[in-house]
């Protein structure tokens, strides 16, 4: 016998991330950016026992999200282990965090405003705020959507009692923020004291004088970077991957983002701002203030560990690449530059880089004609 189609059930119904979402009773905070992270208002996380919101920004696409957490003065969470991976900025206080797994490995470290590190996978962590004043609050990057979503089965997730030893063991369980430096401005470790501290090197293909670290951080799939550009320039435009939490940590400027083809939209920023550029989308920053802007951004992109497609960031896309030169740019990018710079008293440092732009433009069309 034949039903009507109207008759049979819907298959349609939220993804397991978003039902854990509404379970776990969690704010969710969503658009294309964050102005202040250091003000998002935050609801109640019972079950961890702190206060707490969710990051499901539009160029986050469920590949990744942030928990903002905050811990109460001279409070504490409830511990837990789980099979998502995580990397978390400490946005401001101070406190410990205790790591152990059920081989015997057990280590607690300490961390302030500024520290970057990350729990290793399905580790048992309790996070301490050593304050009895002032609160601390967290910006932790996850893969919690996608293992959510791959998986659906939250009792595999957070009971499994497998110890991923290769993560955190005997010989791995080193949070003094030693760490092993690699070519290509790599710097691999557990814990980054102070992200706004960190050295960086020239990273010339980038454009305007900027300057970079890329960073494993505890053998995961997550990772980040730390890039700095001096006042008065802006970066060359590119794209990549979905779910890269730009965290900006100091200075004042703006940024532009678009999908190729489509309408240009805007983001002002300053420190405590983030920004998640969606998958494919160009995005380009510029500093407009009186000091260098330096960003933290944590997302997808592991060198020693890819999971996803790797984009060719420094490469110009007149070559098959993700990045526009500035000889290659609209001329409203540098328009607005010019404007902005104008609007807050600022001075363009771009000369030299506009002539040698020019001269390779120049050079570009003589060898076409």
């Amino acid at each position: 016998m034949s039903v009507a189609e109207t008759e049979l059930p819907t298959i349609k119904r939220p993804t397991a991330y978003e039902q854990w979402l509404t379970d776990e009773g969690l704010t969710v905070v969503e658009g294309l950016f964050i102005e202040d992270l250091r003000t998002v208002e935050l609801g109640t996380w019972e079950r961890r026992g702190c206060r707490a919101a969710v990051a499901r920004l539009e160029g986050t696409e469920d590949v990744n999200d942030a928990h903002i957490i905050e811990i109460a003065p001279s409070g504490e969470m409830a511990p837990e282990r789980h099979l998502y991976e995580e990397i978390t900025y400490v946005v401001s206080g101070r406190g410990s965090t205790t790591v152990w797994n059920s081989a015997g490995t057990r280590t607690t470290f300490e961390w302030n405003a500024g520290s970057v590190f990350s729990v290793p996978l399905n580790a048992y962590a309790q996070h301490f705020n050593g304050s009895g004043s002032q609160p601390a609050r967290f910006y932790t990057v996850t893969s919690a959507p996608l293992v959510m979503r791959m998986f659906h089965n939250r009792s595999f997730i957070y009971d499994c009692d497998f110890d991923f030893t290769d993560r955190f063991g005997s010989d791995k369980d080193d949070f003094s923020g030693a760490g092993t430096a690699y070519q290509s401005r790599v710097w691999e470790s557990r814990f980054i004291p102070d992200a706004a501290g960190i050295e960086l090197k020239s990273w010339a293909a980038r454009g305007a004088g900027g300057s970079n670290v890329m960073l494993e951080i505890a053998d995961n799939s997550l990772c980040g970077h730390v890039s700095e550009f001096p006042v008065g320039t802006y970066k060359k435009a590119h794209r990549h991957n979905a779910g890269a939490h730009v965290i900006i940590l100091g200075g004042t400027g703006f940024s532009l983002l678009w999908r190729e083809g489509e309408p240009v939209r805007k983001v002002d920023w300053r420190q405590g701002s983030i920004v998640v550029p969606p998958e494919r989308w160009f995005h380009q920053h510029f500093n407009t203030g009186t000091t260098p802007a330096r960003y933290l951004a944590l997302r997808w992109g592991s060198k020693k560990y890819p999971l996803f497609k790797q984009f060719l960031i420094d490469r110009p896309t007149t070559e098959g690449g993700d990045q526009i030169e500035y000889q290659d740019e609209d001329p409203s990018v540098r328009a607005t530059f010019e404007a902005e710079l104008a609007e807050h008293g600022a001075r363009s440092r771009m000369g030299e880089v506009y002539e040698r732009a020019a001269r390779l433009q120049d050079r570009a069309a003589g060898q076409s004609g």
